[in-house]
């Protein structure tokens, strides 16, 4: 692993009902005040965590230039829906309250997200609308879960792919949601969510995963109540594939992409 270009550290909040972890990436390079960027990893609102999507996270800071606060949102089945989208809410606000203590600009504060994190950060951008607190600047939308139907072409053509399937999918909903009804709740539906007055967005997805025409559909929605998007389709690359740059280069131009992305929204 090449040497890290930025400073962790660690940091637990309240939330409703219990405490998160935060991880901290600092640029090494500089004095500040850098861009903020609230970071969700993915894992169907039930596996994995910060570890797992570190590389995400810290190429994002490295190659923005900008602090990330990366969010250990508690997962189910312990923490039913809609635990991780109101710890993902929480943990926005705190990086808009606490955005000078870490050395951030607080009128440079983007989300981003992977899979059910760009579901998470859809979902903060949404609330900090409806709730009349600042908005994102930017949110970048990595393969998001954005609706219900497991029927479309891309579940379709890639029910069987790795590392994500549709029989994972399922099960990712069933361990979640205390009913199937609420998967057309709007927050996991983002297809059906009022959209309107939403950030500039950047929707990156991946040709080979049953989540590609989510992330699509969503594009289509935004751009219909008028959001400025921006999308890439990464083609012969699977879901997940977006930390892997060290490896795929087409992780590598994905994140560059995000970066540019990112960098422009900051200015």
């Amino acid at each position: 692993m090449p040497v890290a270009k930025v400073d962790t550290m660690g940091k637990d909040i309240d939330v409703s009902g219990g405490k998160i972890h935060l991880r901290i990436y600092t640029p090494k390079a500089g004095n500040g005040p850098y861009p903020l960027i609230v970071y969700y990893h993915g894992g169907g609102f039930v596996i994995a965590n910060l570890d797992v999507y570190n590389a995400s996270a810290q190429a994002l800071a490295e190659q923005v230039g900008a602090i990330v606060v990366s969010v250990a949102y508690r997962l189910a089945t312990e923490n039913k829906f809609p635990i991780a989208h109101n710890d993902a809410f929480t943990a926005y606000e705190w990086a808009v309250k606490n955005a000078v203590d870490l050395k951030a600009d607080p009128a440079k504060i983007a989300v981003v997200g992977e899979s059910a994190g760009g579901n998470l950060a859809a979902n903060v951008s949404i609330m900090a609308r409806d709730k009349h607190i600042m908005l994102p600047v930017h949110q970048v939308l990595i393969y998001p879960i954005a609706q219900a139907n497991m029927n479309t072409e891309s579940y379709k053509m890639y029910e069987k792919a790795k590392p994500l399937n549709k029989a994972m999918m399922g099960w990712f909903t069933e361990k979640y949601l205390t009913t199937m009804i609420e998967a057309q709740d709007p927050k996991i539906s983002l297809v059906n969510a009022n959209l309107n007055g939403l950030p500039s967005t950047t929707i990156i997805t991946a040709e080979i995963d049953p989540l590609h025409d989510d992330g699509v559909i969503l594009a289509n929605k935004l751009k219909a109540v008028g959001v400025k998007v921006d999308s890439k389709n990464y083609e012969g690359v699977t879901h997940d594939f977006f930390g892997m740059a060290l490896l795929v280069p087409e992780a590598k131009a994905a994140q560059a992409y995000a970066a540019d992305q990112l960098k422009a929204a900051f200015k």
